[in-house]
């Protein structure tokens, strides 16, 4: 594991702060705040998938073009990367493509964030989101064994094509398990040998939210900056169709998340909502000091007893640029509508002002 003392000698030269990402996944939104906040960026991107940092011009005051992602870890990107006085903003696609083992051991680039948590999102280690979650006292789903179903259940397994994202199914039986499990080895969307790290969650009935929250350190709060919903396919596709249809359509269902919408809560529920993200926060600190640094998302499911129930948890910026112009909670504390990537350039640019850096990046 780099060090953050080994992070902090690269720090300490730098006359200036440049906002950097991979491009892909939340790179829009980070370099979008970034200069709204009158920051320099940079994105690192596969040839090939570089479009939307081209086309929106704006955004992007440098652009990195590799042959693939992960040779951002090369030595000759990572210099150039340290010259411009980046400080990077990891997101899923960054964990997917440079891998954990890189991003910990190889990347002698500052990061914005906690990189020794980034692992914990996976539910195959063992201090993972469900073992913070049970120390933050904060519900998850039961996990269960293929033998134990006896009701609905969400299984998450990867899939076999896309190997960075997980196909999901409900089943409501041990039988109803094996036989759609087999249906989808046979259609290719799922292989047998990746079943052993697949996970079995009760089905929590309710309404579901993603809680997208961000713990400062140099205020020393957690902020709660507001709710998205994601668009999945085929899912939302099938479920719009009448009932009678549905039952005569033969499709595996698959919750690709495609886009996000936004949404609001009852004031009522407020509170439960400080009180989780403030619970998470400070078991974080106790199991991966310093901890969760920047933004974090409890995607949760209330039921109709208004209790919450977290069901996937992202230690790191999670997808949802729709929130940059529908979440009124930013207003609420900061008297102005922003997204994630405007509250990330926040905390970089003040902290570089106020001699800080070393709190913010690992």
């Amino acid at each position: 594991m780099i060090s953050r003392d080994e992070i902090f000698d690269v720090v300490k030269d730098y006359s200036d702060v440049t906002v950097g990402t991979l491009g892909s996944h939340s790179a829009l939104e980070i370099m979008d705040g970034a200069k709204d906040e009158g920051m320099q960026t940079v994105v690192v991107c596969q040839k090939g998938r570089e479009t939307p940092y081209k086309r929106f011009k704006r955004l992007a005051d440098n652009l990195i073009l590799l042959n693939k992602f992960s040779d951002m870890l090369r030595k000759d990107t990572q210099s150039k990367l340290r010259q411009l006085r980046t400080i990077l903003v990891p997101h899923r696609a960054f964990t997917a493509y440079l891998g954990y083992d890189g991003i910990e051991d190889e990347l002698m680039v500052p990061i914005f964030g906690n990189r020794a948590m980034l692992r914990a999102e996976e539910r195959t280690v063992k201090r993972n989101q469900y073992y913070l979650l049970e120390r933050a006292r904060v519900r998850h789903p039961k996990i269960l064994k293929p033998e134990q179903i006896k009701g609905h259940v969400i299984v998450k397994v990867q899939e076999a094509k896309r190997r960075m994202e997980r196909a999901f199914f409900i089943a409501s039986s041990y039988k109803d398990y094996k036989q759609k499990v087999q249906q989808r080895i046979e259609k290719g969307i799922i292989r047998k040998q990746d079943l052993a790290g697949a996970v079995i969650e009760e089905f929590v009935m309710g309404t579901y939210f993603n809680f997208n929250f961000f713990y400062s350190p140099l205020n020393d709060e957690v902020e709660f900056l507001g709710i998205e919903r994601r668009l999945q396919t085929n899912l939302h596709d099938f479920v719009s169709m009448p009932a009678r249809q549905q039952m005569e359509v033969d499709i595996q269902l698959q919750n690709i998340e495609i886009g996000h919408m936004p949404a609001s809560i009852r004031e009522s529920m407020l509170e439960k909502i400080f009180e989780i993200g403030d619970r998470f926060a400070k078991a974080t600190k106790e199991e991966y000091p310093p901890g969760i640094i920047g933004p974090f998302s409890l995607q949760s499911i209330v039921t109709v007893d208004l209790d919450i129930v977290v069901y996937d948890v992202s230690l790191r910026v999670p997808g949802n640029p729709i929130m940059a112009t529908t979440s009124p909670y930013t207003k609420y504390y900061h008297g102005k509508t922003f997204g994630v990537g405007r509250r990330i350039a926040m905390e970089i640019k003040n902290a570089y002002l106020e001699g800080r850096l070393n709190e913010i990046i690992t």
